[in-house]
């Protein structure tokens, strides 16, 4: 018999009112929670060592530190920027990564000066590095932004290379296209966080689509 798929995107319950939240919660036919208990297992038995054990007591933390408490309400302090340098702070990280898109140039710039005025020892790569042209994947000239012209391929495999090369610690992504971010988490070996993720269209604010689905974007429901 096939299992029934888990989604917890398809949970109908408030959130004060969900079996994640809440001892005496309600959850759904398709709850992981309740439903994948040796799944749930075997991920805590992941914590069992040492460093990862450590990298997700940090993280909490972190999270924590994200905010202050106003008359019992948690209201949110610092910006992402800033609880990255933190975390890699308490993880103790002395050479952070960062990956940046060739169109974020001046942002990438402006981030690894931050980083490295923060004492931090900052290995960073462009998408474009490499200068390794599309006709390399087998692209024909109309499949190119700029047909006709020389145009260098995104290469986060080698900007992942890069920075393994580096002996990164902690690499900081910043808006690379959908799929070369992928490749890029495929092949760093150090753990990856994104600061932003590529949105050409929003300003690299890719919820504001979501944020606008009963008006403006009403389209990506149809």
């Amino acid at each position: 018999m096939t299992k029934e798929l888990m989604t917890c995107a398809r949970c109908p319950f408030e959130r004060a009112e969900r079996y994640c939240q809440n001892e005496d919660g309600q959850t759904p036919s398709f709850c992981p929670t309740q439903n994948r208990p040796e799944i749930l297992q075997k991920a805590l038995e992941k914590l069992d060592d040492p460093k990862t054990r450590e990298f997700a007591i940090q993280a909490a933390i972190q999270e924590k530190e994200g905010y202050q408490l106003d008359n019992g309400v948690p209201v949110p302090v610092k910006p992402r920027l800033l609880e990255i340098i933190e975390f890699a702070g308490k993880m103790k990280y002395q050479r952070l990564g960062l990956a940046f898109c060739s169109g974020l140039f001046e942002e990438g710039k402006a981030i690894g000066k931050i980083l490295t005025d923060k004492g931090f020892t900052v290995i960073s790569a462009a998408c474009k590095a490499g200068k390794v042209a599309k006709e390399e994947l087998g692209l024909r000239s109309d499949q190119k932004v700029r047909p006709d012209n020389f145009e260098p391929m995104c290469n986060p495999i080698f900007q992942a290379m890069i920075l393994n090369d580096g002996k990164s610690e902690f690499n900081i992504v910043l808006g690379l296209c959908v799929g070369h971010d992928s490749l890029l988490f495929k092949h760093a070996e150090a753990p990856c966080t994104v600061l932003a993720a590529k949105d050409r269209l929003l300003g690299h604010n890719p919820l504001a689509a979501v944020y606008n689905l009963d008006s403006y974007y009403g389209y990506l429901k149809k």
